[in-house]
């Protein structure tokens, strides 16, 4: 019966992790909530380990920050118990995700950097990525992009060898925030139109609505506010429906483009181009996109 149990809670964390993959909030919930209260009946510490990293994940989706610290610090404790040390790694990183997000960006750095020299200490490239990808968020944040693009290069090639595309689409889009924050329409286009095929591949919706937000900042730079407009309704209507609106902590980006556009076509035009991108779905979006890029090759 025991053996039982504890199968049906591995089942249970399974299908949380595999949610979590996808992008499908509901199910992350209902099975890790109920995979972690099993593993704590069972006393199995890794157990509970692992269930608490997919409630942390959401929570932090959800912008409960101090629920998603609460757990990182008890996954903290359970590793560092268990002399988990990619795991010590990974929990520290969590921590950093959730200082960055709070503007802490020095106590951010000093857990990424802690992180990054426990996972390479490990070997462990995956919880390194982790950690460094950490490092450029909070660097992009403060307009260090040179700094950033250093620390998101090498994992663009490691992703896309390893066909790793839930990273690369992190990535992938990072690089183009980059670019398009130092002015390169051109670059920050090519690099979020890689992002969406790449964030299409992993059937999760959030990673196509960042890559439609990433290209509405090419557009802008480029001069097509509205269609920009357009991308930035159709990408919060699909993380509106996806169950995780974008918080006030990660809508920098957003806001930065939306102000561009705003400037150009005024609010009222604003208003009319994200409505018009909100009734669309996003796949729709991402074939005009797919249209776009051939076109823009013939013409080009």
């Amino acid at each position: 019966a025991l053996r039982d149990a504890w199968g049906v809670a591995a089942a249970l964390s399974t299908r949380a992790a595999l949610a979590m993959a996808r992008g499908n909030l509901e199910a992350m919930r209902g099975n890790a909530l109920e995979a972690r209260g099993h593993f704590i009946d069972l006393g199995d510490a890794w157990g509970q380990l692992k269930a608490t990293e997919v409630l942390s994940v959401l929570a932090e989706i959800n912008a409960d920050y101090e629920l998603a610290a609460g757990l990182h610090r008890e996954g903290l404790r359970i590793a560092e118990s268990l002399e988990l040390w990619s795991e010590v790694s990974r929990k520290l990183s969590g921590l950093g995700r959730i200082a960055l997000l709070a503007e802490r960006l020095t106590e951010a750095d000093e857990l990424h950097e802690r992180a990054l020299r426990l996972a390479v200490d490990q070997g462990n490239r995956p919880v390194a990525q982790f950690a460094e990808l950490g490092l450029a968020l909070a660097a992009r944040r403060q307009g260090r992009l040179d700094t950033a693009e250093e620390h998101l290069r090498p994992w663009r090639e490691w992703n896309r060898s390893r066909g790793a595309f839930t990273g690369l689409a992190l990535v992938l889009a990072e690089l183009g925030f980059v670019a398009e924050q130092r002015g390169d329409a051109a670059a920050a286009l090519a690099l979020h139109q890689d992002c969406l095929a790449t964030a299409r591949v992993t059937g999760d919706s959030r990673a196509v609505a960042l890559a439609l937000e990433g290209l509405a900042g090419a557009h802008s730079l480029a001069g097509r506010h509205t269609r920009a407009a357009r991308l930035l309704g159709t990408a919060a209507q699909t993380r509106t429906l996806s169950g995780a609106p974008l918080p006030p902590a990660e809508r920098g980006d957003v806001e930065r483009i939306s102000a561009r556009i705003r400037e150009s076509l005024g609010e009222d035009a604003f208003r009319a181009g994200l409505e018009a991108g909100a009734a669309r779905d996003h796949e729709t979006a991402a074939d005009e996109e797919e249209k776009f890029l051939t076109d823009h090759r013939h013409t080009a």
